[in-house]
């Protein structure tokens, strides 16, 4: 089978050299254990930090040994009765073809027609993601005017529909015309182009009352404009800065902080597995949503293992429209 495994540490973009394909022997499992064809990988922001050497909320990537992250894929081999062969299976796969993981590590998919890939979108740590940031850390309330950066991306295109069902007005920021007119697609109120002028005025002229929460997957300029436009007591969901991911030095923060005392402002950060308990309740909210038309969602797809390198070069780019995703098989 082959595999892509992180063959130097990136300074700055990744490069090609960065990363390496290989065969290797399929694995062979043990006594709990099953073995599973990789049929899905999500491309995911986070995996970036997890090239560098340092210390983080999952460790890093270890050098000549395959990426991973989340993934769908088919059991092939068993020990377990729970788990035959043909059971769809999700869980933290290795960027590679086959690979033998724990029972306990992986989440069996329902067979109700719902396509397997969801799980890694809006059913999985995507859709999780929105789901506990906006509800439960930017406590949202109806009539709220919410601001969502990388807003037709895997996350903030859930985000703003969410808001939308909540009965909160919407903003989005996005890159390019054609995902502009992709946030009016999904209902927001306002759409801007953040490549097309000044945020901070743009955002002005669309929240002339101040945004109550801004859901920030940017970090950078977005913050710093965001800053600028919050309403008093306005809550900053932090859930990542993909702006700052491939700077070869580290960034200053916002030069307008001091806004957060001004205006009682209230900044949070949060990783989407101290939810993981209530992964339940989001999923049978978000199939519901999904199935009365409230949420659609947008999947840029690439094909072949070999193709993942350049998905997650391609992610941090913006070439994705929705959640990025490789068809391994």
């Amino acid at each position: 089978m082959r595999e892509v495994v992180l063959a130097a540490r990136p300074v700055g973009w990744p490069k090609d050299s960065d990363f390496g394909i290989r065969e290797v022997e399929i694995p062979k499992i043990a006594q709990g254990e099953v073995l599973v064809r990789v049929d899905w990988l999500s491309v995911d922001p986070y995996m970036r930090g997890r090239m560098n050497d340092q210390k983080s909320y999952v460790p890093p990537f270890a050098l000549d040994s395959p990426l991973a992250g989340g993934a769908v894929g088919t059991v092939v081999e068993t020990t377990l009765d729970s788990l035959p062969v043909g059971a769809v299976v999700t869980g933290s796969f290795g960027w590679r073809e086959f690979d033998a993981v724990s029972a306990k590590s992986v989440m069996r998919i329902e067979d109700d027609s719902t396509p397997p890939e969801y799980y890694l979108g809006v059913l999985g740590m995507p859709g999780m993601t929105a789901y506990h940031g906006l509800l439960n850390v930017g406590n949202i309330k109806e009539g709220d005017v919410v601001y969502v950066s990388a807003a037709a991306g895997a996350v903030g295109s859930i985000v703003g529909q969410i808001a939308q069902i909540k009965g909160c007005r919407t903003i989005g920021s996005a890159g390019g015309p054609d995902k502009v007119r992709r946030l009016a697609e999904l209902g927001f109120d306002v759409g801007l182009d953040y490549r097309s002028g000044a945020l901070r005025e743009t955002l002005a002229a669309a929240a002339p009352e101040g945004i109550n929460v801004y859901f920030d997957n940017v970090g950078g300029d977005h913050l710093e404009a965001a800053l600028w436009n919050m309403a008093d007591f306005g809550r900053i969901v932090m859930c990542g800065a993909i702006s700052l991911y491939n700077a070869s030095q580290p960034e200053p923060g916002p030069k307008n902080l001091f806004l957060a005392v001004q205006r009682r402002l209230k900044l949070q950060g949060f990783i989407v597995s101290d939810h993981f308990s209530e992964m339940g309740q989001c999923i049978s909210d978000m199939k519901s949503w999904v199935k009365d038309g409230k949420i659609s969602l947008d999947q840029t797809v690439v094909e072949g293992l070999e193709s993942a390198p350049e998905a997650l070069v391609g992610l941090m780019k913006g070439q994705n429209l929705g959640k990025m995703l490789v068809r391994v098989s």
